[in-house]
């Protein structure tokens, strides 16, 4: 049976990127990878579109976001795939949210303990900010020019996404950055992209990191 590659997508809460810039980036690497996979007995992999909603509550007060919890998302992705796995062997996800790292890995496991093959890569820029910044404007500008603001990009808190996140998790996003960004997003260019371009990294137990918060 093909195999079926999945992407997350989830409202951005900064001024300057589109509201899909998460689901705009793990479409192009799921899209890439499939791209570069050889087709099996039953067909090329193919690309499913994303989940409209994920868990994104560390994001409360900024404009756009929605999130249906964590427990909604292990519900989802659960869904997603026991329906999926009658017709595809393999299911991947690509995972452009930081903060669905333990969900990911929770429902993930939970399925392969059901007998499914089912696992989730990230988004990975090595190097890279965690929101908004460097790295996902340049990104951006590359998949989607016309939907990035630079004249409104800010810079937030710049310090690197592992020594952010604990910070992040406890008190959210709004109170340790008020722009919502989480990086600089100055100096961004469509140049900077060709370097800072998200790939996708084999996994088959499930575990990652990701990119973006």
């Amino acid at each position: 049976m093909p195999g079926a590659v999945s992407h997350d997508q989830r409202f951005l809460a900064t001024g300057h990127l589109p509201l899909a810039t998460d689901a705009l980036m793990s479409h192009a690497v799921a899209q890439g990878a499939a791209d570069c996979l050889p087709g099996g007995p039953a067909g090329l992999p193919l690309v499913a579109p994303a989940p409209v909603y994920g868990a994104s509550g560390e994001q409360v007060g900024f404009p756009g976001t929605v999130s249906i919890g964590h427990e909604g998302l292990l519900g989802v992705l659960a869904e997603l795939v026991r329906l999926r796995a009658p017709w595809a062997g393999r299911i991947v996800f690509v995972n452009g949210h930081g903060g669905y790292v333990t969900t990911l890995d929770t429902a993930l496991g939970q399925r392969r303990g059901e007998g499914h093959d089912a696992a989730w890569t990230g988004c990975d820029v090595p190097g890279g900010d965690a929101h908004a910044g460097r790295t996902e404007t340049s990104v951006m500008l590359h998949l989607a020019p016309d939907q990035v603001l630079l004249d409104a990009a800010v810079a937030g808190d710049t310090r690197p996404p592992a020594v952010l996140l604990p910070d992040l998790m406890a008190r959210r996003v709004r109170a340790v950055s008020p722009s919502g960004v989480l990086g600089d997003p100055s100096g961004s260019t469509v140049t900077n992209s060709r370097s800072a371009r998200p790939t996708t990294r084999a996994r088959p137990r499930g575990g990652g990191s990701a990119l973006g918060l």
